[in-house]
Parts: C-alpha cells; sequence; structure tokens
C-alpha cells in the first residue's frame, strides 16, 4: 500500500519536511496548515515541489469546529471553509481532515451535526474535495470512531467520509472490530499512531507522547487488519508528534517513520522483506581507543589475553573463554576517549540479514577491505554502532578471524566465559528509533521500558535479547541530551563464579567500583544468606538481585574512556540485569568520577 506522512510529524521549514519525506521513500504527505501558513511558498509552488519530489498530497487538515453549531456560528464556519477549498484546489489536495468539534458552541445534537456536515461536503463536492470526518478523543460531543460514523452515515453524502486515527481509536480502549461494518469506500482516510500505555489526559497524551507503530503500547496492527478487512484502499499514514520529534532532525525521523511502516505492512501481511535471522550470539565487542594501554591493563586483570594481531590495521583480539574483545587504535581521536563502536553478531545467515536491514533501511557500510580479508557485511545501527553479521567458525563461509594473526593462544582456565550482555547509550532523541530498529531489523525482542533513578535525573532504559538469551542489549539515554558522562557503553562478561571472578581481578590490580556500605544494610534486612556470604559480597563490591527465576551476582570494574565492564553471575533462570541495583551503581559512579576526576 501507498504510504504518507504529516507533515507536523517532522521538524523544520515545510520544505525541509517534504525533502525528508522524499527522501525516506513515502509515496505522500498530509500538509500541516501551520506548515503551509508559515511557508514562504505559494499554494502552486508547494504543489510543484511536492511533484519534483516524487510526492503526492494526500490531505489537507485540519479543519476544526465545524459542525452542529448554532447557525450563525455555522454561516461563519462556512466562510472559512471557502476559502480552505479554494486553497486546496492551488494546493493539489483533494481530501481535508476535519475533526469532531471541541468548541464550547457546539450542541449535543446528532441530527444538526449530520445536516451541517452534508451541507459542508455539498460544498466541498463543488470545489473537488472530499471531507474526511474524525473523531477525536477528546471531542465535546463527539469522541468516538463509531459514533463519528453514524454522524457520517445519516448524513448520507457522497463527498463525506470517515477517517480512523488509531491513536483517537486506541487511546480511549475502543473495540476496532467494528470499524468492519464501515464499508471501505467510506473511509477516506487512515491516520497511524502508536503510543506508550499511560495514566494521563488523553489531550496530553496525544500531544506529547505519541510514537510510531511498534514504538508504543497499542496494538496498531490488530487494528489496520480491522481496516483492511472494511475493504480500505488509500495510504497508510502516520500522524505522530511529541516533544522529541519537534526538536530531531527531520531526514533519521523520516527514516524511523518509514522503517515503522515497512515492519507494520509485514506484520499485517502487505509486505514480505527478507526474512529475520534473529543473532544466535555475540562474535565480539569492538572498542575504538586512542590509547591502547589502560584498556588493555583491565582487560589483563580481568583474565583475558591478547591472542591475535589484525593483518593490516592495528586491532588487538583479547579473548577468554568465547568472550573476544577488540581493540582498535586506528580511528579513535584523543577527545573520544574509549568507546564501544562496533559489535560482531553471530547469525544463521549472514547475507540474509545483511539484505533485511538493507530492506529496513538500515545504512549498509562500505568496508575498506585488503586483498584476501573477509567479506563481512555491516550496517549501522540509529547510535551509529557499527553491527557486523558473523559465521565463525562455520565451514564455508566468511571468518573475521582469518584477518588475524596469532600472537598467543587463548587461555584454557576452565571457565566459560562469554559475554553476558552489552549496554549501549543512545543519544536522547534515538531511545524509540532504537528499540524498533533491533526489534524489526535484528529479530530482537524488547522488554518493557524501566526508568531507573540517576542521581541527578532519571534514566530510561530497554533491553532487547532474543528468546533463549544469546544475545541481550541494554539500550539507555541518559537524564538530559547533553549527558554523556556516567552513562557510559558497558561490556558485561557471564562467569560461574563471580566471587573468583572479582577476586582474581582485584589481585591483578584491577580496582572494582566500591558500593556503599548502606546497600549492603538493606540487603541483609531484604534477603536471607549463608554465614559470610554478605561480607564477601561487601568486601568485593558485589551487588545480589534476585526474581522469581533465580539469582544475580554482579560487580564493576571503573570507567575507562566511555566503557566499563561488569562481571555477571547468573543461577536459576534469573531474566534480568540487575536493574534495582542501578541506582546504586550510577550513584558510586558519579562519586569515583568526582574523587579520580575522569
Amino acid at each position: 500500500m501507498r504510504t504518507s506522512i504529516a507533515t507536523v510529524s517532522l521538524s523544520g521549514s515545510l520544505t525541509e519536511k517534504l525533502t525528508a519525506a522524499s527522501r525516506a521513500g513515502f509515496d505522500g504527505v498530509e500538509i500541516f496548515e501551520n506548515d503551509l501558513l508559515a511557508s514562504p511558498l505559494t499554494p502552486e509552488e508547494i504543489r510543484a515541489r511536492c511533484a519534483d519530489l516524487g510526492l503526492t498530497i494526500d490531505l489537507y487538515q485540519p479543519m476544526r469546529d465545524i459542525e452542529a453549531l448554532p447557525e450563525e456560528e455555522f454561516t461563519r464556519a462556512l466562510r472559512r471553509a471557502r476559502h480552505k477549498f479554494e486553497l486546496m484546489r492551488r494546493l493539489g489536495a483533494d481530501t481535508v481532515l476535519v475533526c469532531s468539534s471541541v468548541s464550547p458552541h457546539a450542541l449535543d445534537d446528532d441530527a444538526l451535526a449530520a445536516e451541517q456536515l452534508s451541507h459542508l461536503a455539498g460544498l466541498a463536492e463543488d470545489h473537488g474535495v472530499r471531507v474526511a470526518y474524525e473523531a477525536l478523543a477528546w471531542g465535546r460531543h463527539i469522541s468516538t470512531y463509531d459514533h463519528a460514523w453514524r454522524v457520517v452515515e445519516s448524513a448520507d453524502h457522497p463527498a463525506l467520509g470517515t477517517c480512523l486515527d488509531s491513536f483517537h481509536i486506541l487511546s480511549r480502549g475502543s473495540d476496532p472490530k467494528g470499524i468492519e461494518d464501515i464499508p471501505g469506500e467510506k473511509i477516506f482516510f487512515l491516520q497511524l499512531a502508536d503510543a506508550p500505555l499511560l495514566a494521563m489526559d488523553v489531550l496530553q497524551w496525544s500531544r506529547h507522547y505519541r510514537c510510531f507503530p511498534g514504538q508504543g503500547g497499542f496494538d496498531v496492527a490488530g487494528l489496520v487488519r480491522h481496516v483492511l478487512r472494511a475493504g480500505y484502499e488509500g495510504p497508510l499514514s502516520l500522524e505522530v508528534f511529541n516533544d522529541v520529534f519537534r526538536q530531531s532532525e527531520a531526514g533519521p525521523t523520516a527514516v524511523d517513520a518509514r522503517r515503522s511502516l515497512l515492519t507494520l505492512q509485514e506484520t499485517v501481511g502487505l509486505a514480505t522483506p527478507p526474512a529475520p535471522a534473529a543473532p544466535t550470539g555475540i562474535a565480539f565487542a569492538e572498542l575504538v581507543t586512542p590509547d591502547a594501554a589502560p584498556v588493555s591493563a583491565v582487560l589483563g586483570a580481568l583474565g583475558f589475553s591478547r591472542t591475535a594481531r589484525h593483518r593490516g590495521k592495528p586491532v588487538d583480539l583479547w579473548q577468554r573463554g568465547d568472550a573476544r574483545v577488540l581493540v582498535n587504535t586506528g580511528p579513535a581521536e584523543r577527545r573520544d576517549g574509549t568507546r564501544l563502536a562496533a559489535v560482531g553478531l553471530e547469525s544463521p545467515d549472514p547475507a540474509g540479514a545483511a539484505r533485511r536491514a538493507e530492506a529496513l533501511l538500515a545504512p549498509v557500510l562500505p568496508r575498506r577491505r585488503a586483498p584476501g580479508d573477509a567479506a563481512l557485511e555491516a550496517v549501522a545501527a540509529p547510535d551509529g554502532t557499527e553491527l557486523f553479521f558473523c559465521a565463525t567458525g562455520r565451514p564455508g563461509l566468511p571468518d573475521w578471524r582469518a584477518d588475524f594473526e596469532d600472537v598467543a593462544h587463548p587461555s584454557h582456565d576452565g571457565e566459560p566465559w562469554r559475554v553476558d550482555h552489552l549496554s549501549l547509550t543512545q543519544p536522547w532523541h534515538q531511545f524509540d528509533e532504537a528499540a524498533l530498529f533491533h526489534r524489526a531489523v535484528l529479530g530482537l525482542r524488547p522488554q518493557e521500558s524501566v526508568d531507573v533513578a540517576d542521581p541527578y535525573g532519571l534514566l530510561r532504559s530497554r533491553a532487547v535479547s532474543t528468546d533463549d538469551g544469546a544475545v541481550r542489549i541494554v539500550l539507555t539515554v541518559g537524564p538530559a541530551p547533553t549527558d554523556d558522562t556516567v552513562h557510559a557503553q558497558h561490556i558485561a562478561l557471564a562467569t560461574d563464579d563471580v566471587v573468583t571472578a572479582a577476586r582474581r581481578y582485584r589481585e591483578a590490580g584491577g580496582p572494582l567500583l566500591p558500593i556503599p556500605a548502606n546497600y549492603y544494610d538493606d540487603l541483609a534486612a531484604r534477603f536471607e544468606f549463608a554465614d559470610g556470604e554478605l561480607d564477601t559480597y561487601r568486601e568485593l563490591g558485589i551487588l545480589y538481585d534476585r526474581d522469581a527465576h533465580g539469582t544475580f551476582r554482579h560487580c564493576y570494574t571503573h570507567t575507562v574512556g566511555r566503557v566499563f565492564f561488569e562481571l555477571v553471575q547468573r543461577d536459576g533462570g534469573y531474566r534480568g540485569y540487575g536493574a534495582a541495583n542501578a541506582p546504586v551503581r550510577l550513584a558510586a559512579q558519579h562519586a569515583v568520577r568526582r574523587f579520580t576526576g575522569g
């Protein structure tokens, strides 16, 4: 189906919005009236600009407070409508959105509303325009889609139909199944938006918290299925506005929007991009650093061995068990410090994973390969992290390790270390985009978003993972757009004995993050421990959590640049990430930073 986006969903000037929508691959746009009023272009120039960009103008919106009015008020409304219909003729738009009235003058009279909407539709028809009537969730007298349809049906005018909006329908808890009773030809337009499930005033919810389909808690796909069964054949259009989009660049937002519609179309059976090939493990985590010495010291104290060197690049492979870390000193600049720049994902079908990523608008990264280098496919996540699709040790497929020359044998100490999870800090305006990207492109399952109390604000976190936990990634965003100090990236390493691992790290000269004594006093009140167990945790700075499935013990190294390491021990099928301990960890990291100055 054709796809469209309302210009109100993007930031910038109207010209910037149209350009972004076109580059993202949309077929059309809804022109929001305020965007047109603020544009220096004439309606004819806007029409020509859209044509040059390959965009149709699918809707002009909104026309407000038009129905169920006293006669004098309705006369004024018709005068306003005539001007708008003439404007639409110049613009080349043939459908106008009319919202259910919120005017204090509006009367609770469905018969009058139908009569006046029929009159309006007759005037619109004379100008070659159709009227799509929409029930606002906060409409004064008409606030549900089925009520709006009854009024449209009663008006019985060929130029009058209904507009269905997923936010207005789902935010009120209306059952969308009744949509199937509306004739498809009378559904003039469909607007889509998702939203997190919040208990708040619906108007404020709508204005500040809408998001693209797949990023919130609404069953938008289920609603679309009902609309399709009704026989709707118009575009799938996005009408989303929130505080983040108003401040973000139009280009990336448009790509995020288009990806959400591609994923939605796949969900409801309207499109068939390459099937997802969920990753089966983490092949490596790559750190970029201007100075390898500090991070090498941490890795050495953790028991990693420097086992290989890239044949043509300044990249070292450090390994312990199945946990592999690449240390790259090539592209780093000193001001950036040490950062987690790339992740190797084991894939059952690397080429297929890359094709799906490209089909869902993930930028494919050009690779500068020397002759003989492994032909790895890589794409960029929204935060810029490079994602490589790997087939480590699989016969007949490129193996990234072939690019390295051995310098030592990996240590075999009997402990099956591996990467338990990675934590990636997201740009403040891309948190929802990142969650959708990792679900749609990589096939990872998102968990519920968690709010964590930081000493200087509120941090949001959301984990995405495979069903078996072989790949776990935690997406976080700091409490302020400029905050990138403590809320760094980290690599969590799984061990069967975190106490022994922590002792050996400390004995090797590695400082562990100190945890306040008050934390352990609280643990003693909440849980029962074996004799001496809590004393051990207190000594080593080990934190503890428990869920319905098992227990979790974890501790942290100091931060190097923007990266720190976590040692974790999962027992009994524990599924979380120790989120209850995050405020204590964050406060401890702030304290260390203040004490050390870095």
